[in-house]
This record gives C-alpha cells, structure tokens and sequence, in this order.
C-alpha cells in the first residue's frame, strides 16, 4: 500500500506536546509514526499516541446539527443558538449564560470564544476543563513570580542532578517525558529521582527515593524542606535579598507548621530517614527541578501545596538557570494554550487580569468593545451549581464531558437536564453530556482541524488537517464566530481562517506589551497563510528580543511583579476538607491509567488500549481487602455522600494501606457504575476553585452478584438493567463484563434472548455448578461466545478473543469454546502487556523462561516489548524479579 500523503501534526493527548507524522493511505486508513524532528518527542510515541490511526473512524460521529431532537441545517442551528441566547441574555442579564471550554480545542477555538464572551457578551461565565487539573498551578505562579509562567524547558528535567517528582505518575501519564527523563538517569547514574506519591507508582521504578505521603500532607512536606534549607545555611541570601519578597513570612510559617524532620514525619506519616534523606539531597543539590502535578494541584489546598514547593525554589535562587525550577506538568494538549487566551475564567486573554483595569482598558481598546467584563466569571464547579439553581439558564459546553468529569457528577447531570439551554459542540453523537442536549453542533476531529496548540514547555505547535471534514463537522472557531455575528457583532469576528485567528492572538500578545507581560508571541502576528501553514515548534516569548523563542524564562531575575521581585507565600498546610470516619473510613485516589485518556471518547475506538485494562478497578492493599473481605478479582462496591461505584478489586501491595485507587476514564456509554467523579465532593480551593479530586472518603464493601458473565459479540448489544456491565471494543467484536444481583432464572434462555435466537449454537449448562457457556455460529463464523458462572472465575478471555479473527474453527477450537480451555495450538498470550505491539504476559513469561532473558532490553530485541513508549517497562521488571 502506498502512502497517498504524510502531515506533520501534533498529538491530542496530554501535555508533552508530541509531533506526530500522519500518512494518509490509499485505502483511508492512516498510519502513524512519532516525528523524529519534533523537540517535544524526537520521535517517540506512547501507546495512545501510537493508536491514533484506529481512533479515526466515523462510527458513532455527529456529523450534523441536531435541534430538539431533529437534524437542521447549519444556518438554523446557528439562528436558533443566537436568538435563544439573546433572548435568555435579555430576560436574565449576560451572567445568566456560560460557556465551558476543553483542554482539548485548539488556541483559535479557546480565543474565539473567549472574545465573545467575556468581550461581546458581556460576561466573565467562561470556564475549562483545564480547571480541574491545572488551577491551583495557575494561581500559584500568578501569587509567587506575577504572572502564570512555567519557567523551565524539557532539557531542564534532563541535565538536572535531582529531580523531585510529586504527585504525578509521569510514567503512566507522560510517558514519553518519562522515558526522556530515564535515559539521561542511565547515562548519568550519580543524577537523583525522588517520587512523592501515596501510590508507589510505575514511575517510582525509577525513583531512588520514594516517599509515600499521607494524601493531602504535601505542604508540610515542603514546608518542612524550606525549613532545613534555613537551619543548614543552605539558602541563596543574595537572591533573596535582590530578587524576593515575603522571605520572613514564609520561613515563620514553615517553621511552625514543620518545626523539625520529627514533626514533618509524623504529619505526613513518612520514616524520619526517609525525610531527612530527601532534605540532605535538595539541600546539597543545586541543579534541582521540581516537578509536580495532579497530586499536588486537585486539592482544597492545591495552590498553597503549589507554592510551598515555589518557597524551596525561590529561597535557593534555583530558578532561570539550566537544570533548575519549579515545573508544572500539564495534563491535556492545549491546557496552556487556553491559559494564554484567558480560558479560565479570570483571567483576560494574552495572560491580562480581569480585575486589572488597565489591562481591562487594553483589552477594550484592542477589541474595540465596550462591552468587557469587569469582574471575574463562576469557576466550573461553581458554574454548574449555578446552572443547577437556576441563576445560570444556559451553557455551551465545548469539547469535554463535565457529567463524567465534574465532582457531584450526578449533581452536575441533574443541573444539566432542568436546564433552559444546552449546546454542545463535540464529535461524539452519544455521550453522556450530549444525552441531554438542545442542540447538537458538530465539530471537527483530531486529524480534521488546523491551528495551534501549546505543550507544557510553553512551546506552540501546529496542529494540521490530514482529513477531510467529514458530514457537517466544523471548526470549533468557525461556529462560535458565526453565532457572534447573528448576535450582532460581524464586524470583530470577521474570521476566514484559523490562521486569521491566531494573528489576531499574538498581536494582542504584543500590544502595549513594552516587556510588561511575559506572554508575548508578536513575532508571530504578521506571518502570511503559508508562514503559519510551516510553523516550526517554537518557546514563548516570540517577540523582536526573541525571534526564535525562549528556552527559560527569568534568567535575568526580574518577575512580573509590580518591583519586579517573586514572593514567597506563608503557608499553612490545611489537611484534606472532608475526613475519613467510621462511616467513610477509605481514601479515595483517582486518576489515569496508562492506556486511556479521560472520558475514553476517543480511545475507546482503539481496540488494543482496552486490553492492558479493560475494567474500571478499586486498587486496594491486600490488608485493607482482607479488613472488608474482598476477593482479588472479584467486584466491590464503593459509596461515599455522594454517589457509588461498581469496579474489579484488584489487590496491590503499591496501593497506601487505608486509600483505594480508581481511574477517571470510565463513563455510562461503556459501564454501568464506574462515574468515579460521582463519589467525589465538590469542595474547592478557595484561590484556584480547583476541586478536591484525591481524598473523598469512601466505604468500601463487597459486591455480591448472584452470577458473573461475560458476552463476546461480532454485534453491539442491548443489556437492559444488568446490575454490572463493562463494554469493551475489541478485534472484529464487542465484549461485555456482566454480573446480576438477582438469580438468572435460566441461563440459556436469557442468553439466547441477548444474542438472538437465529443462528447454529453450541452450548454446555452444569445447573449443579451454577454454569453455562454456549457459542453461536452463522454457518463456519463465530458470531458469539457467552460464559456464566455462579462466580467470578471465568475462562481467560484473550484466547477466546484470537477466534474472531478466524473464517473457520475446527472441530478442537469449537469444543475449547465448551471446555473453557485453548485447545492445543491456539496462542493464549494471557493479560496484555505491551499495547503498543500486542505482546501479551504468557508470551513474555515464556520468552523469559526458555531464552533466559535477564533484562528490559533483552525483553525487547526478542519480543519488542518495551521498545517504543517503555509505559510497559515497569511491568516488564516486575516480570523478571518474579521469574527470575
């Protein structure tokens, strides 16, 4: 097959920003290659990353508007938003509607929109995604250096002699970073690695130091640290005394908050060794980065926990400089992008402040409106429960899921279905936002749209159309500007192309700029269509002093404060807001795992990543499993106020004895009760108004079903009120996990009812044992495969899986489908380890055993596992300490 064409883009997953080559076949399937020329990955790809070509397809897309239920044209999708907006905006004021952003559009969508709000509108109700994840950062850069700068570059992380990792899971959640960062640890053994997490993650393989704090403790951790550096004359005088402000507060405040390293061990239950050895290395290390995350920023003190790491940097003069700083992680593509055009709601485009006047008067000026905003806008958790009283009547919620994402989800679906107005732009026709939608407008996919995205290095990309626009699809920015003009304002949104946008973008960067505000992109406000259709990854600033970007920022010590000095914040570590009882007496963690991303919306088309993980599950320690006697493997229900959960128990010695970990990705499209935002409070930092997304106390308690199933299906089926089910798309099938709280009363009638009765069937029923397990063929093709058993211990489903793919099975195959074992021949790799090439466990097992393989590298010449994101590294290692 030969490729038709080759597009240089970027992938739509998290921060790292990785360039991706898109080549489009003669057949419209696409192959995809990590771009060897790109700064961010220099080639490599994760497994989402790698699986991008099979997320292309437009099954299940929303390819045309849809109002009330019925597809319209655009013109009266587009006439039906503005009047109806006008007409609530009217009747209710411009704070009576709302606009809810992703991480996931491109910088022209986020400024677009943004411009109509908070510039024409009127309103400051616009909010992202990127709120949940990235705030308290935000706020905490804004408090410390005046401005929302993450100082550093990706080569800071690998000339650094120790690296502080907190609260991130880099390996699972930015892998590609990760593996940057392990292969200048192996070139340079002496170089440190200290993982703070109360998870002993995949990433902590790589740790030499791995401190599992209590959760919500890390401000007395850091607190503590600035303490030690004073009482060993370890801080940078001169720095402090030139550069900073605040230094007395904030060393009062550490001092008595965590006087000592026993005071600091006890607070965040941590061996006093373990602590004092920490303290020793950042102490002796000068070339030190800090890098941070989720851990530290989804907390009702997330910006306080921010800056008491800040505190460390600035006390030591450990900022600007090669190998140093404090570096916040991004979680999604464009989080940083949006920061730049003001997608949180308080803040003004090209990083201006809405509660500053002048920077309200140069916006205005700018846009020529006298319609800005002058006070800030309702954050996301905020905004929806304004939406749930009625004092919001509206939202547009742009590229994201907030009934899946949001804390008090089911809060949050409740606000949304008793609401005047919903629009929603998304590519997905059924999630479980757009369920409750009036209108339906139909967006341009990954692959589909062009402009720019901004990673986590604040470095700008493009991102290019390799595809058609499929149906009706648009860009994101092209409806907003369209419904602009219907509301009256034609002449401000007179946009013809993305890159039409983004000029008008970093011109305002520029504008009065005069190296007041560090966001300055101006060299790039006059560049023609071609100009912008080559554009090369380049840092910000892009300005005259900088044409060809900056690496890192303060390196002359001036800050974006009023005297040009960084502050020094006094904290107070403040404990998690709810806390655990007898009632709740759990932890519960959330997160990613290593091979979906967020709602699943877009992963969930690929079938290789569901099968690393294709159940949502409660990681608990094997002590607090036998405490509340759950079985490894079985189901467990999970409760706090809020909500409830079903997920697999799997038991983990890396789990923290008396917390449980569940991921964030699954939603009502693929399971029955696995919403884990439904459990969590929506409690918030009072500066950020990020929420409390990683200490909900919870119960925990055995999920007892009278019967456990599972249904592999060529076709999608309808499973009615099956107490649990897990939908997972596979190789040429779908395969259902099920379990019911009520007896099945005959098996082989319900089952023939789910898969239809037509067909040829195998089957074999054992009423003593409680089992059951039939196949159904249309004459040699297997169309189905269902097993039931009283229990949990069902037949291995990779193997069964493997006869898919097959025009005819014989007569051996056909009774291993009875059995429940692989007949003779056919492969089993068991569990699958490596998404990206498809090695499965058994394979690596036996590889590891009959060619005495003794390392990661020796796993990958033999089998190539491991060998192209490394995410399945860890799990490779723990393999061989067991086999060997």
């Amino acid at each position: 097959m030969t490729l038709a064409t080759t597009t240089r883009t970027t992938c739509p997953y998290c921060g790292v920003g990785c360039g991706v080559l898109a080549s489009t076949l003669e057949d419209g399937t696409v192959e995809i290659q990590g771009d060897p020329l790109h700064p961010a990955n220099l080639g490599r790809l994760c497994s989402k990353g790698s699986a991008l070509g099979e997320t292309v397809g437009l099954d299940g897309r929303l390819l045309h508007p849809v109002v009330d239920g019925k597809q319209v044209s655009w013109d009266e999708a587009l006439d039906t938003v503005s009047e109806r907006l006008q007409t609530i905006i009217q009747e209710h004021g411009p704070d009576s509607v709302a606009f809810y952003l992703s991480g996931q559009l491109l910088t022209e969508d986020y400024y677009v929109a943004n411009k109509l709000m908070k510039g024409f509108i009127g309103s400051g109700n616009i909010d992202t995604n990127s709120r949940l994840c990235m705030s308290s950062a935000v706020a905490a850069y804004k408090r410390a250096l005046g401005s929302d700068t993450v100082p550093c570059s990706y080569e800071d992380l690998e000339i650094a002699d120790l690296l502080v990792i907190a609260g991130s899971n880099a390996a699972w959640c930015h892998p590609v970073l990760f593996q940057r960062i392990s292969k200048a640890k192996e070139l340079r053994p002496d170089m440190k690695v200290v993982v703070i997490d109360p998870r002993r993650t995949a990433t902590c393989d790589l740790a030499d130091l791995h401190l599992p704090v209590k959760p919500g403790s890390d401000a007395y951790l850091f607190n503590g640290l600035l303490n030690y550096l004073k009482q060993h004359d370890k801080l940078d005088w001169r720095f402090i005394e030139q550069h900073v402000d605040g230094f007395a507060d904030a060393l009062q405040a550490a001092k008595t908050s965590s006087a000592s390293i026993p005071a600091v061990a006890a607070a965040c239950e941590l061996p006093e060794s373990d602590v004092a050895e920490f303290f020793r290395l950042f102490a002796q290390t000068e070339r030190s980065i800090s890098f941070y995350s989720q851990g530290i920023n989804q907390s009702s003190s997330g910006t306080d926990k921010c800056n008491a790491i800040l505190n460390c940097h600035l006390a030591t003069g450990r900022i600007g400089k090669p190998g140093m700083g404090p570096f916040s992680i991004t979680g999604q593509p464009n989080a940083m992008g949006g920061r730049e055009v003001g997608g949180l709601s308080n803040m003004l485009a090209a990083h201006m402040d809405i509660d500053n006047p002048s920077h309200r008067d140069l916006v205005s000026r700018f846009w020529k409106t006298d319609r800005l905003t002058t006070t800030p806008g309702r954050k996301a958790v905020d905004m929806f429960k304004d939406l749930g009283s009625g004092k919001i009547k509206a939202v547009w919620v742009l590229a994201t899921n907030p009934v899946v994402s949001l804390p008090e989800a089911d809060a949050v679906k409740k606000a949304l279905e008793q609401c005047e107005l919903l629009i929603v732009s998304d590519i997905e026709q059924q999630t479980d936002t757009t369920r409750h939608a009036h209108v339906l407008l139909p967006a341009l996919a990954w692959g589909e749209k062009s402009g720019t995205v901004t990673n986590s290095e604040r470095r700008i990309s493009r991102q290019r159309a390799f595809l058609p626009a499929p149906g009706e699809a648009r860009a994101d920015w092209w409806m907003i500007a369209e419904v602009a003009k219907r509301m009256g304002f034609a002449e401000a949104f007179d946009f013809n192309s993305a890159a039409d946008v983004f000029r008008e973008h970093a011109a305002l960067s520029g504008f009065e700029n005069n190296n007041l505000r560090d966001f300055d992109i101006s060299a790039l406000a006059t560049m023609s269509d071609s100009q912008f259709e080559q554009l090369k990854p380049v840092q910000w600033p892009v300005n005259e002093a900088a044409p060809k970007g900056t690496a890192r920022l303060f390196t002359e010590h001036q800050f974006n404060t009023a005297n040009g000095k960084a502050k020094m914040i006094a904290v107070d570590p403040r404990l998690p807001a709810n806390h655990c009882d007898i009632e709740y007496p759990l932890v519960l963690n959330t997160g990613r795992i290593r091979d979906q991303w967020h709602t699943m919306t877009r992963t969930s088309r690929a079938p290789r990543l569901a099968a690393h993980m294709p159940e949502p599950v409660v990681e608990i320690h094997p002590m607090d499993a036998a405490t509340w006697q759950l079985k490894d493997g079985a189901l467990a229900e999970l409760t706090s106020r809020w909500g409830r959960l079903i997920g697999r128990v799997n038991h983990s010695n890396s789990q923290r004895p008396g917390s449980v970990f569940v991921p964030i990705h699954w939603n009502s499209q693929f399971a029955a009760l696995a919403r884990v935002a439904t459990l969590v409070n929506a409690v918030t930092d009072p500066l950020s108004g990020q929420p409390e997304l990683k200490q909900t106390p919870v119960s925990i308690r055995a999920f007892n079903a009278e019967w456990h199933g599972f249904v592999l299906s060529r076709q999608p089926l309808d499973l009615g009120d099956t107490a649990y089910w897990v939908k997972v798309r596979g190789e040429q099938f779908w395969r259902y996990e099920l379990a019911g709280e009520s007896a099945l009363p005959e098996a082989s009638e319900w089952v023939r009812v789910l898969l239809g009765p037509e067909g040829d069937w195998l089957d074999f029923s054992d009423q003593k044992a409680g089992r059951y397990r039939a196949a159904k063929f249309s004459g040699d093709s297997l169309q189905a495969v269902a097993f039931i058993a009283r229990d949990f211990q069902l037949p291995q489903r990779q193997w069964l899986s493997e006869l898919f793919s097959r025009e005819t099975l014989n007569q051996a195959e056909r009774m291993s489908l009875l059995s429940g074992r692989p007949a003779s021949g056919l492969p089993d790799q068991g569990k699958m380890i490596c998404a990206c090439f498809g090695v499965g466990e058994k394979t690596i097992e036996q590889g590891i055993c009959e060619r005495r393989l003794t390392s990661v590298d020796q796993i990958g010449d033999a089998l190539k596992a491991g060998t192209n994101c490394g995410s399945c590294i860890p799990e490779l290692q723990q393999m061989l300490r067991r086999l060997q």
